[in-house]
């Protein structure tokens, strides 16, 4: 705790980011310099702006070394809300993502300055992009896994605008990462991967500016800061400058080919952006709303979780039931027959799942059809992974599991691909679940008595009070949990109630049953010695939430397969280096 108290503060967040740029930055150079001379030292010049920009920020208008007029006994300590392991991960993960997503942006804008126009310095940056991205989807998991155990709502993603600050960068470069497949097979869109690195960039800029500005209130939010302006403008200028270089370079950047057909591989992943930047605009406009409300009218008028979800889940529907697609659609041009046949069992076997959830009762027309898109996905996705493992057992003689590993290990970015496809099926099984099915109860219990809710009932048994030794006073109450009649367990749920020198700030800590059905989450809400006037209580039932960590958990191996070096990339990077150092005439 005392280590995260580094990024806990305003002051040291910004000193933390310079930390990590200026190891990024060295790194960049130590492995890219003999390969790309004719890159480097613009990638030094771009990399060399953004840390002089927060050395200055850090350094002058939010310094961490300035010393206090009065120097405390001790400290206040950190946040309560921050003294979870959550975050003392969660802000470090997002740190490195979008001080990792700066590179590609530094190697993008470097092509342009020299007139490097070709595929090379998307080759060059894939491993860091896919670095990147890898550490900001775990910090944005991480984060929803400590608002579900500490904020004490029942949830994991409220569409804070801090949460919306990291996620934008996350959709543009998802996108990124999908669409630079299509320059590096077909020679297209190299335009539109220009446009989409400099968006990621100016949105990892984006989001620091929000939270650490104050001029959006959050939960996660830094107070109101002077660095605002001097943010603001450093968006503008960078925004500017780097499309200034784009449009010098637009002619440079034309397409090697044309889309040859609809149906093809290429049109899918076209579409599949199109969608991410219809949901990243969409995010973008009701995290900004408030501010320009107060700018036209006088007044903010905030944009709650009603307007994402009904904006946002058709558009995430789409986008989930074309992961399943696409991966069965050849490049170039595709043959519909051909397609329908792949389609056809992972097809029937959704249908299948349908009728057997209609069977349990379950006749939510929207839960009916994103599970139906769940298992649609999942069954192609898992049909790929059979098709060739298949395909190698055959050739090779090599029984399924030796042939399913060497398969994965000869195609790694592929089939992590794949994975992390799996790994997003079963999160979206778990947000529909909790989403759709949630139940939550209320009520006000004596020594005894008991709340129902489902298939649960929960009883009030006691409730003690004592001193912790680091000024927390803890208020804990015992409960009995019974399903069906029969006990299943004893919870705990608390409230810690911080002594500092800024007043009582309160932490209400669940009760949590888990299973693989569903999550029984309790929250003590107020109390009275027992027996004086009871206490009262809060709770939840989230159906199928622990598919949501399950499937986190599988994205993040996913990733880590997608971006682990092969042999042969680590040889072909040996002989470039060996190149590079020869003397001219060899």
């Amino acid at each position: 705790l005392r280590i995260t108290a580094l990024w806990g503060g305003q002051n040291g967040s910004l000193l933390f980011w310079n930390l990590l740029l200026s190891v990024f930055t060295a790194a960049a150079m130590l492995s890219k310099w003999r390969e790309q001379k004719e890159l480097m030292p613009y990638v030094i010049i771009v990399l060399g702006m953004v840390q002089l920009f927060f050395l200055l920020i850090s350094g002058f208008v939010e310094s961490p070394f300035v010393r206090n007029v009065t120097i405390p006994a001790d400290g206040n300590g950190l946040n309560p809300l921050l003294r979870h392991p959550g975050m003392i991960i969660h802000p470090p993960m997002l740190y490195l993502g979008f001080v990792g997503l700066t590179i590609p942006y530094a190697f993008a804008m470097a092509a342009l300055m020299s007139n490097q126009m070709g595929d090379n310095w998307i080759k060059t940056t894939r491993r860091w992009t896919l670095v990147a991205w890898l550490f900001l989807s775990l910090g944005l998991i991480l984060g929803g896994r400590w608002a579900y155990d500490v904020l004490g709502w029942g949830g994991y993603w409220g569409w804070d605008p801090v949460e919306n600050a990291a996620f934008m960068p996350w959709l543009t470069g998802t996108a990124f990462l999908h669409s630079v497949m299509i320059q590096e097979k077909r020679g297209m869109l190299k335009r539109w991967n220009m446009l989409l690195i400099i968006l990621t960039y100016s949105l990892v800029i984006f989001g620091t500016f929000l939270t650490r500005s104050g001029v959006l209130s959050s939960v996660h939010a830094f107070a109101q800061s002077a660095i605002g302006p001097w943010f603001f403008t450093f968006i503008a200028l960078t925004l500017i400058g780097s499309l200034i270089l784009l449009a010098r370079g637009w002619e440079r950047l034309q397409s090697e080919n044309q889309l040859d057909g609809l149906l093809s591989r290429e049109s899918a992943f076209l579409l599949n952006n199109l969608l991410f930047m219809g949901i990243t605009f969409s995010v973008f406009w009701g995290t900004v709303s408030p501010m320009i409300s107060e700018v036209v009218t006088g007044q903010k008028i905030s944009v709650g979780p009603p307007f994402y979800n009904q904006v946002t889940g058709p558009q995430f529907a789409a986008l989930v039931l074309l992961m399943g697609v696409a991966p069965l659609v050849a490049w170039r041009k595709a043959s519909a027959r051909q397609l329908g046949r792949l389609m056809l069992w992972p097809f029937l076997f959704s249908l299948g799942v349908v009728g057997v959830l209609l069977a349990l009762g379950v006749h939510n027309g929207l839960a009916l059809l994103g599970f139906w898109i769940a298992a649609f996905v999942g069954a192609t996705t898992l049909t790929e992974f059979g098709r060739g493992t298949l395909a190698r057992m055959r050739a090779a003689g090599e029984n399924a599991v030796a042939a399913l590993l060497t398969l994965i290990a000869r195609n790694r970015r592929r089939y992590g691909g794949y994975i992390i496809h799996l790994g997003v099926v079963l999160m979206a099984i778990g947000v529909i679940g909790s989403n759709m099915f949630q139940l939550e109860t209320q009520g006000r219990l004596k020594q005894g008595e008991q709340l129902s809710l489902g298939r649960y009932v929960m009883v009030y048994e006691d409730l003690r009070a004592w001193q912790a030794d680091d000024d927390r006073e803890v208020h804990r109450a015992v409960v009995a949990v019974y399903r069906d009649g029969k006990l299943l367990t004893e919870l705990y749920p608390r409230r810690d109630l911080y002594l500092s020198q800024d007043g009582i700030q309160p932490m209400t800590i669940p009760g949590v049953r888990s299973s693989l059905e569903d999550d029984l989450y309790v929250l003590l809400v107020d109390w009275e010695p027992v027996g004086v006037d009871g206490a009262t209580f809060k709770i939840y039932v989230n159906p199928l939430v622990n598919f949501l960590w399950a499937g986190g958990l599988v994205f993040i191996i996913g990733m880590l397969v997608a971006a682990w070096p092969s042999a042969a990339e680590g040889r072909r990077a040996t002989t470039i280096q060996v190149a590079a150092r020869a003397p001219a005439g060899d």
